[in-house]
C-alpha cells in the first residue's frame, strides 16, 4: 500500500488560465508504491508535479506536467539508465505510453486492448521500471501542462508549436530537470511516439549541440516521416505491404496467402512492392495497358481490394479510401491507427470513414484511467483540465530536419543506438515507412550496425495487445543492455 511521505508545494508564481484556475508553476508531490515486474517486487517512488521552461532571460514561459518514477535503494545512479518518454499529436498528452506500455501501472484493457468496465489501473508486470528510471513529459498544452503569459497576458505560441521551437523549449526543460534530480551521470535514453518520434530525434541532436547532453538511445515507436522525403511513387509503393497486412489480419486473402505466416506474406510483399510496383508508377501514364492491367491485378490479390478500384485509381489506391473500401459489403470500415478496429458510417458510400475507430476505442478507457491515477494514486489535486488533446495549433511544420538531426547525432555520438518499433496493421505512420525511414536515415550504411527495427502483431499502440505489451517491452530492455557500453569503454570509432 502507498505510503505518501512528503508533498512539497514551491509555488514560486501561478496564472490565470481557462475558467480563471490556478496553474502552479512549480510543484511536487512524491509517493511511495511497488510493483512486481517479471516476477520481482520492485519498490518505487513516484514523483510528479509542474516544473518551469525558462527563456534564455531565466524568465518561466511554461509550466510542464511530469511523473518521475525510481526505483528505490539505488546507490549509484550513474550506472542507472534513465528514459525520457514523450507521446506524439502534436498536441497529445504523455498517456499513453504512460499507462500502457513502459510505466508501472497500466489501464484495464482486454487481451486485444479493448476497453473494459469498470474503468481502472492495475500492476503493468512488464514494465521497464527494473532496468530503468522513466519520466514522462508533457509539452506545452498537453496534460495539465500550460504556457504562462507575459506581463501583458499574451502568449507567444510561436515559441512553443512548431517542429524546432517544440525541440529547443524542451531541451532546455531537459537540462533544469536532469539537473535538480541529479541524473548528468545516467545513461540516458529518448522515447518518442508517433509525432513524438519528430520530437526525440530532433532532440537527440539538440541536445548534443545545446545542451551539452549526449545519448546512449532513441526509441522510435510508429514512427513518422522525420522530414525525410518519400512523396509520390515510394509513398504510393511502399502502402501495398500495409495493405497486405491488414487483409490478412481480416482472412480475405486468398488461402495461399492467407495460410502463410504474416512475416513471410510481407517479406513477399515488400520485395513486390519494391521491384515490380515502384518501376512502374515513375512511368505514370506511360506505362503500357498491359503492365498496368498485371500490376492492377497483383495488388488486388495481395490486398484483396478490386482491381477494377486500382485502375481507377491510376493504381494509386488512397490509404483512406483502403479503410473505407477493405469491408464495405458487410458494412464496416477499419481504423486508421490501428486497422484491426471496425466501425460503422453513417453511408457506405464514401471515400473515407466517417472516425477513426479505434481512437474513440481508446479515448473510452484512457480518459477515465488517467484522470482517476493522477487524483487518486499519484494524489497530484487539480482542477485543471486533462488535455488528452490539447489546443497546439496552428503547428509550424516547416524546416523539418529531425530525421538529418538524427542521422548527425549518432555520426557525432559514437553510443548512440536506434530502434524503431511498429505495429503491422498501422496505417497512419505505416510499419514499411518507418522500414524505408530506417533505410534512409544512414545512406552512407556506416552505422546501420546501430540501427534495429522490430514489428508486431498490432497497430500504432502496439502494446495495446497484451501479447505485444510483454514482447515490445522486452525488446526495450535488451536495446538497453545492448547500447549500454562496457565499463571504461571509449566512445570512439
Amino acid at each position: 500500500m502507498k505510503k505518501i511521505y512528503t508533498i512539497f508545494f514551491l509555488l514560486i508564481a501561478s496564472i490565470s488560465f481557462a475558467q480563471q484556475v490556478k496553474v502552479p508553476v512549480d510543484t511536487t508531490v512524491v509517493t511511495n508504491h511497488s510493483v512486481t515486474i517479471n516476477g520481482k517486487n520492485i519498490n518505487y517512488s513516484a514523483t510528479t508535479g509542474m516544473q518551469p521552461a525558462w527563456d534564455k532571460s531565466g524568465t518561466p514561459i511554461a509550466s510542464l506536467y511530469y511523473t518521475y518514477y525510481q526505483k528505490k535503494d539505488i546507490k549509484n545512479t550513474e550506472n542507472r539508465p534513465l528514459v525520457i518518454s514523450f507521446n506524439g499529436g502534436p498536441g497529445s498528452a504523455s498517456v499513453w505510453m504512460h499507462i500502457a506500455y513502459t510505466g508501472p501501472r497500466i489501464l484495464k484493457i482486454d487481451d486485444e486492448g479493448f476497453p473494459v468496465q469498470p474503468y481502472g489501473i492495475k500492476e503493468n508486470p512488464y514494465s521497464i521500471l527494473d532496468v530503468a528510471d522513466i519520466v514522462y513529459v508533457n509539452p506545452v498544452n498537453t496534460g495539465y501542462s500550460r504556457p504562462i503569459p507575459d506581463k501583458d497576458g499574451k502568449v507567444d505560441k510561436s515559441k512553443f508549436f512548431g517542429v524546432n521551437a517544440d525541440i529547443n523549449y524542451l531541451a532546455e526543460w531537459l537540462n533544469t530537470f536532469v539537473t535538480r534530480n541529479n541524473r548528468w551521470l545516467s545513461p540516458k535514453y529518448l522515447i518518442g511516439e508517433s509525432y513524438g518520434t519528430t520530437r526525440v530525434s530532433g532532440l537527440a541532436l539538440e541536445l548534443q549541440e545545446s545542451q551539452w547532453m549526449y545519448l546512449n538511445g532513441v526509441i522510435l515507436v510508429s514512427p513518422t516521416e522525420l522530414g525525410i522525403d518519400r512523396e509520390g511513387s515510394v509513398e504510393v509503393a511502399n502502402r501495398l505491404p500495409y495493405f497486405a497486412a491488414t487483409a490478412w489480419y481480416h482472412k480475405l486473402l486468398p488461402q495461399e496467402l492467407q495460410s502463410k505466416s504474416l512475416n513471410e506474406l510481407l517479406e513477399e510483399v515488400e520485395a513486390y512492392s519494391i521491384n515490380e510496383v515502384l518501376p512502374v508508377l515513375v512511368k505514370g501514364g506511360f506505362t503500357s495497358e498491359e503492365t498496368k492491367n498485371a500490376i492492377a491485378e497483383k495488388m488486388a490479390y495481395y490486398s484483396s481490394i478490386d482491381k477494377k478500384v486500382f485502375l481507377q485509381n491510376n493504381l494509386e489506391l488512397p490509404i483512406g479510401a483502403f479503410w473505407k473500401e477493405l469491408r464495405r459489403d458487410e458494412g464496416f470500415t477499419v481504423g486508421r491507427l490501428d486497422s484491426r478496429y471496425l466501425g460503422i458510417d453513417r453511408k457506405e458510400t464514401g471515400n473515407y470513414p466517417d472516425y477513426n475507430a479505434e481512437l474513440t476505442s481508446w479515448l473510452h478507457s484512457f480518459t477515465p484511467a488517467i484522470n482517476y491515477y493522477l487524483r487518486e494514486d499519484l494524489n497530484f489535486k487539480t482542477d485543471l483540465k486533462y488535455f488528452m488533446f490539447g489546443p497546439v495549433h496552428p503547428w509550424d511544420r516547416t524546416r523539418n530536419n529531425t530525421g538529418e538531426n538524427l542521422r548527425q547525432a549518432m555520426a557525432q555520438n559514437p553510443n548512440l543506438d536506434v530502434m524503431i518499433q511498429s505495429g503491422y496493421f498501422d496505417g497512419a505512420t505505416t510499419y514499411f515507412n518507418a522500414k524505408y525511414s530506417m533505410w534512409q536515415l544512414d545512406p552512407s550504411g556506416k552505422m546501420k550496425d546501430r540501427l534495429s527495427f522490430k514489428g508486431y502483431e498490432s497497430g500504432h499502440m502496439m502494446y495495446l495487445r497484451k501479447e505485444d505489451l510483454k514482447t515490445a517491452n522486452d525488446d526495450i530492455r535488451e536495446f538497453i543492455k545492448n547500447s549500454l557500453p562496457a565499463e571504461g569503454a571509449s566512445a570512439k570509432y
